[in-house]
């Protein structure tokens, strides 16, 4: 019989304890008083040894495995384990079902340790990118209202220059702050949006008529990837859906090099629109298309700072997708230009 069970152990050690036990008070009456035990009496006597020191080993087995095993548990988990949480069976294979169940706890936690790690470098990495967005503008600001106080605000060749400049630092803080309010908005579900009836093509040609100036500082065409004469009619909350469309042509145009065209198409799925804006710019490495969305991401850098732009947009314009119930996605070749799409539901 294999023995891996606490039944089974107390079972086994309760008779041989039990028949050692009886052969000693056999022993101990022929020697001492010269007396030999009757078979019902070595039975009784048996069977009284046997009950008593099984229920012993029982109780006393149950009591030290439930805390033995108990404790084994809270070292793996990082809250206190009580009777009711974890029930031994004492007729299984505890040690066995144990290593089982702690084995999964470990790998459990294992998973969880490295998503901690994750999330505490993204945190990490969100401090650091908060820390020099601010940076540029407060020291810009710092140093105009020095060059004011040490005398350039008697001066009126400066002093109005050097103002607007430091009033440009704060309102560029000041945008900062919004955009993170309403990430943080958004992550927190405390934005209600205005789901209505639109027409997407209407409220693109807005963005177009908008940015129509800054495309032709770059010498870039705005156009159509087809014929839309008719309206297409999606449900949005019309002024998130226009403030999505316009960050992702800005950034078409700003990323785009002189001389080229971005180009929005609008496709039939089934029950939604996909909406595309496709520009023939440098294009995105693939080990940046995963991070694009998150929040101060920047794939070229010193660039990006120079085209202006909080570093916020493209994790805005996920959070908007999102809060419709879609999402947004890119495709891009290094060296032929950038697609982003999304989509919504058709009306």
């Amino acid at each position: 019989m294999k023995i891996n069970t606490p039944f089974k152990f107390t079972i086994f050690c309760s008779l041989i304890v039990s028949v050692f036990s009886v052969l000693a008070v056999s022993i101990y009456n022929f020697y001492f008083h010269d007396v030999s035990l009757s078979v019902s009496d070595s039975l009784i006597l048996f069977l009284f040894f046997f009950i008593l020191i099984a229920t012993v080993t029982f109780l006393l087995l149950e009591i030290f495995i439930n805390r033995k095993i108990r404790l084994l548990f809270q070292l793996v988990q990082n809250y206190k384990i009580s009777s009711t949480d974890f029930k031994l069976n004492m007729n299984e294979d505890i040690l066995s079902k144990s290593e089982v169940e702690i084995l999964k706890l470990a790998k459990r936690n294992s998973s969880e340790l490295v998503k901690l790690k994750s999330e505490e470098k993204f945190r990490r990495e969100f401090i650091g990118n908060l820390a020099h967005e601010l940076k540029t503008p407060i020291f810009s600001i710092q140093g105009y209202i020095l060059t004011l106080l040490e005398g350039g605000l008697e001066d009126p060749s400066i002093n109005k220059r050097f103002l607007q400049r430091a009033l440009k630092g704060v309102n560029r803080m000041n945008k900062i702050i919004i955009d993170l309010d309403m990430i943080t908005r958004f992550e927190s579900d405390r934005i209600n949006l205005e789901i209505e009836e639109n027409n997407i093509v209407e409220l693109c040609q807005d963005i177009f008529d908008s940015l129509e100036l800054k495309a032709r500082e770059k010498n870039i065409s705005i156009k159509y990837g087809g014929n839309y004469d008719n309206p297409i009619m999606v449900k949005c909350d019309s002024d998130r859906i226009g403030q999505v469309m316009q960050n992702l042509i800005i950034n078409a145009i700003k990323y785009s090099d002189p001389d080229t065209e971005v180009v929005v198409r609008f496709t039939n799925v089934e029950r939604n629109i996909l909406i595309e804006i496709e520009d023939n710019g440098p294009g995105i490495a693939e080990k940046h298309i995963s991070r694009l969305f998150e929040r101060f991401y920047r794939v070229d850098k010193s660039r990006a700072r120079n085209e202006g732009g909080t570093g916020l947009g493209l994790s805005i314009v996920k959070h908007i997708i999102e809060a419709h119930g879609h999402t947004v996605q890119v495709r891009s070749t290094v060296g032929k230009g950038s697609n982003f799409f999304f989509t919504l539901t058709k009306n």
